[in-house]
């Protein structure tokens, strides 16, 4: 039987990176406490094995998933391209895992969320692409973070964005504009199949999403598990997520 006592349990998509000499599977640990402090669930990484651990083999044991930001990019051929010439980090065995993680979730309607890296996951595992490089496309804004600032100061607001009325982050925010974060070269070009704009940045930027086929599937671009118990706006996304697995544990 179903203890309903216990705390959801969300699967946290990891990433591979060498410590010198070692290769670690990893979660960043701000996502982490996020996780637990603004949605009230317990998450537990998930290590990026395929194929000798399937995500079949512990996705009925679970009541969401969270695909967390990186400083790995999405590798370009996913969606028909070639890497640019930037010193850009990759992660062949996160894009395996974040996409078999995606097809499952959808298939089972598992509640969803990603942010940042994880949101270029979802679209590009959707059949969408990304712009590489942001910065360098005519008509788009420059969207990084000025990395010799304190974190405090990179993690601050940077723009607004417009909130789509009548789509899922409307309804969890309550209003039709907020002001975020931005820490990011990349974003989404062509969206993929099979997903809605939740927001949009100044420069037209998509900056939010939600999959049509999940009762509970949201990604934004920005950083919302930064400080987020002092940020309600950010902390009212968390918390729908929670709302989310509870319900599915409830099932």
């Amino acid at each position: 039987m179903m203890n309903l006592n216990r705390k959801p349990l969300v699967g946290v998509v990891s990433d591979t990176q060498t410590i010198d000499p070692h290769v670690f599977h990893t979660a960043g640990d701000k996502y982490l406490n996020a996780l637990a402090q603004a949605s009230g669930v317990v998450p537990v990484i998930l290590p990026s094995l395929l194929p000798d651990v399937q995500v079949t083999d512990y996705l009925s044991r679970l009541d969401g998933i969270f695909l967390t930001g990186s400083y790995s990019m999405a590798e370009p051929s996913l969606y028909g391209e070639s890497r640019i010439d930037l010193p850009y980090r990759y992660d062949t065995r996160r894009d395996a895992l974040a996409k078999a993680l995606i097809d499952a979730v959808i298939a089972s309607d598992l509640p969803l969320f990603g942010v940042c890296r994880g949101f270029q996951d979802i679209n590009v595992a959707l059949g969408g692409s990304l712009h590489q490089a942001v910065q360098d496309v005519d008509g788009l804004n420059d969207h990084r973070e000025d990395k010799s600032l304190s974190l405090p100061e990179q993690y601050a607001a940077a723009h607004q964005v417009d909130v789509v009325s009548g789509g899922l982050l409307e309804r969890i925010v309550d209003r039709p504009s907020m002001n975020v974060n931005s820490l990011h070269s990349q974003g989404i070009n062509r969206l993929g199949s099979g997903l809605s704009v939740e927001a949009n940045a100044p420069d037209g930027l998509i900056e939010a999403l939600s999959i049509d086929a999940l009762s509970f599937g949201l990604a934004v671009q920005w950083h919302p598990e930064w400080k987020v118990m002092e940020n309600q706006e950010q902390k009212l996304i968390f918390e729908a997520f929670g709302d989310a697995c509870r319900a599915r544990q409830s099932k």
